[in-house]
């Protein structure tokens, strides 16, 4: 590690030479990467004793880049994968924890208006109620996602956090762990979100989220609601449809009032929809023989925690069952796609000019959304799942 520029620090204004820097690439020579990173956090205000210390031990992690590439769990539809995450002892874990915590969660109601299921079952899903909150060094992900080129765009950010959080005391470079991709704590934040949503819930002065469940629970339900959760509302809903249902109404893309909905023949499963002025979207996870939901404004929200479309479904489903809700009717979807099948299918769909992103074998918004505009093109019912009959069209 070379000699940080000390007089350069402090004869410049941080905001100059914020400005006067140019961000080191991604790839590259990673000690060298590190030290244009280290710039990057002095210029904007860092001690460069701190940074030099915090820099100075970070090691890649190839491990990290493994698991990066290899998320298989989320190429599995939404029956299988909820089925996978949403056991008995979860559900009644969750519900002691309730009760243990009613205090906590009795506040985040207060204060947040967001529903104590919501924040269970990211707490369950996370890490599993704080009993498995990764064991990756925290630091050595962040550098390492940073230095890779997918996404420097977000973790770049993440590392340059990771050492302010290091300065205030709450991050430990070489003993803080987490999971893979520099998530921390027991509903696995990412160190700018706590800087930004850190609630110390216990009182104590500091805002751990590896060791106190109300720091923990606290900080996520700030973050929810920074991220645009709206008080007091529902997020999804067990539907059944009517005979006849126009699918190509279906998916994230088209919004009515529930009103409107409930005229074209919409209800519930168990109970009645709720807020008739409530603008809501119908979702079919596996097309139009497999579960119906009704999703509500605050659904969207768990898009900014997590992009996976089934990881969310079976999120803010599981929030429902913490709440009473009984298990949903499965019915009997059409057989989907493969991996090599799914990722045949979307180059396929490339090919016609659809942007699906990566060709991953992942069934995601972006591949829903081309499977719903070619379903409409070629005359097939338009509910946004792929199956063999679409790729044999195609």
């Amino acid at each position: 590690m070379r000699i940080w520029p000390l007089l350069t620090a402090l004869l410049l204004p941080a905001a100059v030479q914020a400005q006067s820097l140019q961000a080191v690439p991604c790839g590259g020579d990673f000690r060298a990467f590190l030290d244009g990173v280290a710039d990057e956090a002095v210029a904007q205000g860092a001690d460069p004793a701190a940074a030099a210390r915090f820099f100075g031990g970070l090691r890649q992690d190839p491990k990290v880049l493994k698991a990066d590439r290899a998320q298989g769990i989320f190429q599995s539809p939404f029956i299988e994968f909820s089925r996978k995450l949403i056991s008995q002892d979860r559900l009644d874990k969750g519900r002691r924890k309730a009760e243990e915590w009613d205090a906590v969660f009795d506040r985040i109601e207060s204060e947040y208006g967001i529903s104590r299921g919501v924040l269970l079952a990211f707490w369950a899903f996370e890490t599993d109620y704080g009993g498995y909150q990764g064991n990756f060094n925290t630091a050595n992900a962040l550098a390492t996602l940073a230095h890779d080129c997918r996404r420097p765009e977000l973790f770049r950010p993440q590392l340059i956090a990771a050492l302010e959080l290091y300065e205030h005391g709450d991050f430990d470079p070489a003993k803080t762990t987490g999971a893979w991709a520099g998530e921390i704590g027991m509903v696995q934040m990412l160190p700018k979100d706590i800087i930004e949503n850190g609630v110390d819930g216990d009182g104590d002065g500091h805002v751990l989220l590896k060791s106190s469940v109300p720091d923990a629970l606290m900080s996520g339900a700030k973050m929810l609601s920074g991220l645009g959760w709206r008080p007091n509302e529902p997020w999804l809903q067990e539907i059944t449809l009517p005979e006849g249902f126009d699918w190509s109404m279906t998916g994230l893309e088209t919004t009515l009032s529930v009103a409107e909905w409930e005229r074209l023949g919409v209800s519930g499963r168990n109970g009645a929809l709720d807020d008739g002025r409530l603008q809501a979207s119908i979702l079919l996870p596996q097309g139009r023989g497999g579960p119906a939901f009704i999703a509500y404004p605050n659904f969207r929200v768990y898009f900014e925690w997590n992009q996976s479309f089934t990881y969310v479904l079976t999120a803010a489903y599981f929030a429902t069952r913490l709440e009473g809700a009984p298990v949903y009717d499965a019915r009997t979807p059409a057989p989907g796609l493969s991996g090599p099948q799914m990722q045949q299918l979307q180059r396929k769909l490339q090919s016609r000019g659809h942007d699906v992103g990566e060709a991953d074998g992942i069934l995601g918004a972006g591949t829903r959304a081309a499977v719903r505009r070619m379903q409409a093109e070629l005359g097939l019912p338009v509910d946004g799942w792929p199956t063999e009959s679409l790729l044999n069209a195609l």
